[in-house]
């Protein structure tokens, strides 16, 4: 048996994500955004959060799946990707599970149509249940990461 990694499960539509617990700051609900001029479209603006200008990224438009309204479930999960803090915008965040790292498999080029680059792996849970599980790094390409420590300034 391998390590055990503690993982937040969340949702975009019918399948399930995973991000390392490690990485995640906070948890929030759905509140107001300030749109930036010019930003990429999967990015929907900026939080004040506790004092911290935090940009929040629609995961859905992010992996080109189709936009769907918030409701009372939609969460922004904030968490730390190359030295900085981002919001992602789920569909729920549903649970914290352990993930047996010998569980975990290299993803398949495409997986619910997100390419394999936004992915660390799968993994089985249980029997039947399986969870993507993210690669924030990638996610966030590094011009887009310089891009928005701008808004920042």
């Amino acid at each position: 048996m391998g390590e055990e990694k503690k993982v937040i499960v969340f949702a975009l539509g019918s399948e399930e994500y995973g991000v390392e617990v490690e990485k995640v700051r906070t948890i929030e609900r759905m509140q107001p955004m300030t749109r930036v001029p010019k930003a990429p479209e999967f990015i929907k603006g900026v939080i004040n959060l506790r004092g911290v200008v935090i940009p929040i990224i629609d995961l859905r438009a992010r992996f080109g799946l189709e936009e769907v309204a918030s409701t009372d479930a939609t969460r922004i999960i904030i968490v730390s990707a190359a030295e900085f803090e981002v919001g992602l915008i789920v569909d729920s965040a549903n649970d914290v599970i352990d993930v047996d790292t010998d569980n975990i498999n290299t993803p398949p080029e495409v997986v619910g149509g997100i390419k394999a680059k936004y992915l660390d792996g799968i993994a089985r849970v249980g029997e039947s249940r399986l969870l993507v599980l993210l690669n924030l790094e990638q996610v966030l390409n590094r011009s887009e990461i310089q891009q928005l420590e701008r808004f920042e300034e």
